[in-house]
């Protein structure tokens, strides 16, 4: 039986996953992507032009790689076409290849007209979201009363289920000063379009993964935002509203944990967040711009700016174990090339005292003095290096340490975009 793997990213999202994914997918028999929404950028650079996919899975520019859209992600029927079409346009078939799970919750225009609302009401504390209506709809989701891509294929049931919704929601709208109503008779008509399009590619993906899995094929699971993200073991409340992390891929497919083989990590050289909530390694100056500017940190699908900061060892070393990694991969060590001096987060204090736990109450993290170890830099480029030996000797020290800390083997290291320049160092699956 061939061995199946899953990616997660390790920090606030944005490592890299989609270059990672993209690599290994050749490898692999399926894609399968099992969980969060169309506020996922996963940035893929193929013969130098860059795409950005949000929820179509990043196999998906290997010709005969089966790509799966799992259960565990909300759809937003409109966005999920106009990336197919996109994709066509670059004259990349789906037909055939890509399939969605008929169990995928719907997004629908109440979804996002409740989410700008909320966070307009929150105001200073609100979460940073990107208002496509992905958190509305999880709720929806675990409070029962969701829509799923099945009912598109029953529009007399479909429209009884939105009119029922629609009264709730206007009064919530209306409750939070929102001028928005819901158009019943425009959502049915425009989601009954959206249904015919959405038909071939429509399946039960539980079925077609463990099918796939039973017929001896290898699977690459492939999360989206990341584990300080999950909502279950994330920076609460500042999360998304799904599991990001590596167990998430058995719910969000329908498959058994035991068809997990491998867990690969991915963590950028430094750390990035976006939108709101506590970063204890957060750089305000000169040396956060300067991480964003070579970083090029700036959302994938907002083009809002990220939240810069210096490595953040134990935020890592929690979603290590989280995720029990059998491998790391860490991305834009480019990027440190010109810091003379890095600092590494070891640990950190919490009104004086040293912390032995990552804490789960955002306001003590938001609190915590991290402890740094100075860390050499190289001074030199390392931009696009494809060998190991080729590195500078303090930035193989740097990484080493890294791994090290983590007691994680170190997979691959990434020095750019392309899928070339890329440091192979431990066998991946």
């Amino acid at each position: 039986m061939k061995s199946n793997t899953a990616i997660v990213g390790l920090q606030w999202g944005d490592e890299g996953k989609g270059k990672i994914v993209d690599i290994l997918a050749e490898r692999f028999d399926c894609v399968a992507r099992y969980q969060g929404g169309h506020n996922a950028g996963h940035t893929v650079s193929v013969n130098g032009r860059r795409h950005v996919l949000h929820v179509v899975p990043s196999g998906i520019f290997h010709p005969g790689v089966t790509c799966i859209v799992g259960g565990g992600v909300v759809l937003d029927p409109a966005a999920f076409l106009k990336e197919i079409d996109g994709l066509h346009e670059l004259g990349i078939k789906v037909d055939g290849q890509l399939f969605v799970s008929n169990r995928c919750h719907l997004i629908l225009p109440y979804h996002r007209a409740l989410e700008t609302a909320i966070e307009s009401l929150l105001g200073d504390k609100k979460i940073g979201t990107t208002s496509r209506g992905i958190g509305p709809a999880y709720e929806d989701k675990a409070a029962r009363r969701g829509l799923r891509v099945c009912d598109l294929f029953d529009p007399p049931t479909f429209r009884e289920k939105v009119q029922s919704q629609a009264a709730w929601k206007n009064r919530l709208l209306q409750s939070m000063g929102s001028s928005e109503t819901i158009d019943v008779d425009g959502i049915c008509d425009a989601y009954a379009g959206y249904g015919e399009r959405l038909k071939p590619f429509v399946v039960d993906a539980s079925l077609l993964v463990n099918t796939l899995i039973r017929n001896g094929k290898s699977i690459l699971f492939e999360g989206a935002q990341a584990t300080l993200l999950d909502v279950d073991h994330g920076t609460f409340p500042f999360v998304t509203s799904s599991s990001a992390s590596a167990g998430g891929a058995a719910t969000g497919l329908g498959i058994s944990p035991k068809h997990i083989h491998t867990v690969i990590g991915i963590l950028k050289a430094y750390i990035t967040r976006v939108g709101t909530g506590p970063f204890p390694t957060e750089l305000h100056g000169a040396e956060g711009e300067t991480i964003r500017e070579r970083g090029r940190e700036f959302g994938s699908t907002t083009g809002r700016p990220r939240r810069c900061g210096w490595f953040d060892g134990p935020a890592a070393r929690y979603s290590a174990m989280i995720n029990a990694l059998d491998a790391v991969v860490v991305t834009k060590i480019d990027v440190l090339d010109s810091f003379a001096e890095i600092p590494f987060c070891t640990g950190y204090k919490y009104k004086g005292a040293m912390l032995d736990e990552f804490p789960a109450d955002a306001a003590v993290l938001g609190q915590v003095e991290p402890v740094y170890k100075m860390l050499p830099g190289w001074n030199t480029s390392t931009a696009g290096v494809k060998e190991w030996r080729d590195m500078p000797a303090k930035a193989q020290d740097y990484l080493k340490f890294l791994s090290d800390y983590l007691d994680v083997p170190l997979g691959m290291v990434s020095t750019g975009p392309g899928r070339d320049e890329t440091i192979h160092l431990k066998e991946l699956p």
